[in-house]
């Protein structure tokens, strides 16, 4: 029988998750609009597009992952569901922290400015760029699961030998040797904190200068360039709180088995994790001035102050 507390986790995530599928389904609908009208996409577009679709499959199966926690508990600690559900999470999961990285140095090409010959190369090829970055984003998505499936043999081999009550040494070095691919198997998320970390000290370093040319030229600071920069370093630096805190989400969810309170530590988890996709989505839309746009049109047509198909102001 499902108890208060399983109701109240099942509400939470329920709302996240509503939220989270209306945020990045916006945004999902709002390139998706533009694309069909010009038949044209540009990288940034397309990136914010798929880094929604990413989340949105993602809440589903986080949502879907909470509801095995509340009603089959057994099934979600062990066997074929879980199993599933670890790879379709893992492989996504790292595909939507992955595009993310790549909005947030896409960025960071298109605005700082600097003469370091390294940098050109790479403003200049921008395009380029992004490409091999989402080609690699895929083999490194690849390649975590990969790890999880050596996990889930070694798994099912402690599983048989634990059922025999056979408690030897062999069992306690591949006890061992499955925590440790348990913890290494979180090594995977460092690339795209470093990426990310470095964009994010760029663009600073990068307004900095800018700042101080403004100021000595006797220039308002609030120019376009100043602008475009200090919108990038929020998008980027909201990017990396809020995936510190759903890596602490993912890491209590994850090691949810090796907690006194296994379900409970699994709930929180839970619960924190699907702040993120949401969260940052939101951020993404107020920082990109399309999506910004319509989402105050949109805003302003539901309260009655403006009528469909007129316009609003044009906000950068």
């Amino acid at each position: 029988m499902m108890g208060l507390t399983d109701g109240v986790f099942l509400i939470v995530c329920g709302a996240q998750f509503t939220l989270g599928i209306l945020v990045n389904g916006f945004i999902g609908l709002v390139n998706g609009r533009s694309w069909f009208k010009t038949k044209r996409m540009s990288l940034s577009d397309f990136i914010i597009a798929t880094l929604a679709l990413s989340r949105i499959i993602l809440l589903c199966i986080i949502l879907t992952d909470s509801f095995l926690i509340v009603f089959s508990v057994n099934e979600h600690d062990s066997g074929i569901i879980m199993q599933i559900i670890d790879v379709f999470w893992t492989f996504t999961n790292h595909l939507s922290i992955w595009f993310a990285t790549c909005l947030g140095v896409l960025y960071c090409l298109k605005i700082a400015s600097f003469s370091h010959p390294t940098f050109l190369w790479l403003k200049w090829r921008v395009s380029r760029v992004m490409v091999w970055m989402l080609l690699g984003a895929l083999l490194l998505s690849c390649g975590s699961i990969a790890s999880l499936i050596n996990e889930f043999k070694l798994y099912s081999v402690l599983r048989g030998i634990e059922a025999t009550r056979n408690v030897t040494e062999h069992f306690r070095k591949k006890r061992n040797e499955y925590y440790l691919i348990h913890v290494l198997g979180t090594l995977w998320y460092l690339p795209p904190l470093v990426v990310s970390l470095a964009s994010y000290f760029l663009l600073i370093f990068s307004l900095g200068r800018h700042t101080r040319q403004m100021l000595q030229n006797s220039t308002s600071s609030r120019d376009p360039s100043t602008e475009a920069h200090k919108r990038a370093i929020r998008i980027i630096l909201s990017f990396f709180f809020l995936f510190l805190l759903y890596f602490l989400a993912f890491l209590i969810a994850s090691f949810g088995n090796f907690l006194p309170n296994t379900k409970m530590a699994k709930m929180i988890g839970e619960v924190m994790t699907m702040f993120y996709p949401a969260g940052h989505s939101f951020i993404v839309i107020l920082g990109n001035s399309k999506l910004k746009q319509t989402f105050v049109e949109m805003l302003r047509c539901e309260s009655g102050h403006l009528k469909p198909g007129s316009k609003g102001p044009i906000f950068s």
